[in-house]
């Protein structure tokens, strides 16, 4: 049994959808849980103000009853707020307004030309709804609802801004500590100090009519060893870690634990040696370090599972980028559109779902069955299996 998910919408169209599959029966849904994901979203400094308009409240259509999964596909509309805003530009039955005209200057860094190009438009506006970032919304409901499967299971997902420019903060505290600190930050980050420096920058960045980018680190608690596969490479819990968290909007780098400065160590110095702890439960084979980030030939070892992103400058600047008008080809300056300063805090939020996603579909596959039921039933016998190792030490 495997876990899938669907989106569809436009940025100022009527709403945003999202179809899951895959889901066990008689999960019950926390919706006060996956709204209070959606307003992380929404929140921090350096966002759009887009932000204010917007409630993303959602709406169950189906394979749910009583806020339990049926074991059927759930399909949740989020419904876009702007929309009203754009009815006519928008209306997916009505014809174009008279004095309308076209989006004919794409945004450096935007999907908008190759976009245009591959699809053969004249109107830049078809790329730039599909594209945008507000496509994550409905990501993050279904990520809610993965870190609800997940909680049945022992396992947490959480993280934190490790940068916003320049600014890096130091890591001298455990996980749990770090992501604590993280829900309670307005740049989502656990240093006080170094997240006053984030906001100055930003807002320095806002006054000068320009972005930023930044690194966030998603990480899995609580995982089990033996999720995820070597046996074929679309199956190895990394590559499907990093096609997830790549596919997020401005993403432009992932690395799995300390992935780009191995490069600089030799394999004594990197390479996380194993030990024996009776007391160690379920699982006994421990490591003192974690450099791989949980994920061992494509396979989670039994440690926090933990991923590192990086996130490009957002594209869209105020002040506008050297650019060229499609129809004329003349040189122009490109059209700004409402955006964020600064979208690494909620980026984040994004990355967990997508962490969570990832994750409850590898516990779905491991621990299969029709029924939430069964799948616990399953995986305590797995915990059973993993503390009969104990015995060969």
């Amino acid at each position: 049994m495997r876990l899938s998910f669907r989106t569809a919408g436009e940025s100022h169209g009527p709403g945003m959808v999202v179809l899951i599959e895959g889901l066990p029966s008689n999960l019950l849904l926390d919706i006060d849980f996956i709204h209070q994901e959606l307003l992380r979203r929404r929140k921090g400094v350096g966002r759009s103000p887009r932000m204010e308009i917007e409630e993303d409240q959602i709406e169950i259509l189906g394979g749910v009853r009583w806020k339990k999964t049926l074991g059927t596909p759930v399909a949740i509309l989020v419904r876009n707020q702007d929309y009203k805003n754009w009815l006519e530009i928008m209306d997916p039955l009505g014809d174009p307004p008279p004095e309308y005209r076209g989006v004919t200057v794409p945004r450096p860094g935007h999907a908008d030309l190759s976009g245009m190009v591959k699809y053969r438009f004249v109107d830049l506006r078809n790329v730039i709804e599909r594209a945008s970032a507000r496509e994550t919304v409905v990501r993050c409901v279904a990520g809610a609802i993965a870190k609800t499967l997940l909680s049945h299971f022992g396992v947490t997902v959480g993280g934190f801004v490790e940068s916003i420019g320049p600014v890096v903060v130091e890591e001298n505290m455990g996980w749990e500590e770090k992501i604590t600190r993280a829900r309670n930050s307005v740049m989502a980050t656990f240093d006080p100090i170094k997240e006053r420096e984030m906001v100055e920058l930003v807002e320095n960045a806002r006054a000068k009519g320009d972005t930023l980018g930044g690194r966030f680190v998603v990480a899995g608690l609580g995982v089990v060893p033996g999720l995820g596969s070597y046996a074929q490479f679309e199956e190895r819990l990394d590559a499907q870690l990093s096609f997830y968290l790549m596919s997020i909007p401005g993403i432009k780098g992932v690395e799995i634990g300390e992935g780009f400065r191995s490069t600089l160590l030799q394999g004594s110095e990197f390479h996380d040696e194993i030990f024996y702890d009776a007391s160690s439960s379920p699982f006994p084979f421990v490591r003192r370090t974690n450099r791989s980030g949980g994920i061992e030939g494509g396979i989670s070892n039994g440690e926090v599972v933990w991923v590192r992103c990086a996130m490009k400058p957002i594209p869209t600047l105020l002040r506008g980028l050297q650019s060229v008008d499609i129809q004329s080809g003349e040189p122009v300056q490109a059209r700004y559109e409402r955006s964020d300063v600064c979208a690494v805090p909620r980026a984040l939020v994004v990355g967990e779902a997508m962490m969570s996603w990832v994750l409850a579909d590898a516990y779905r596959k491991k621990f299969g069955g029709d029924s939430l039921e069964e799948m616990l039933s399953n995986f305590e016998s797995y915990l059973s299996y993993l503390e009969t190792l104990k015995k060969r030490g």
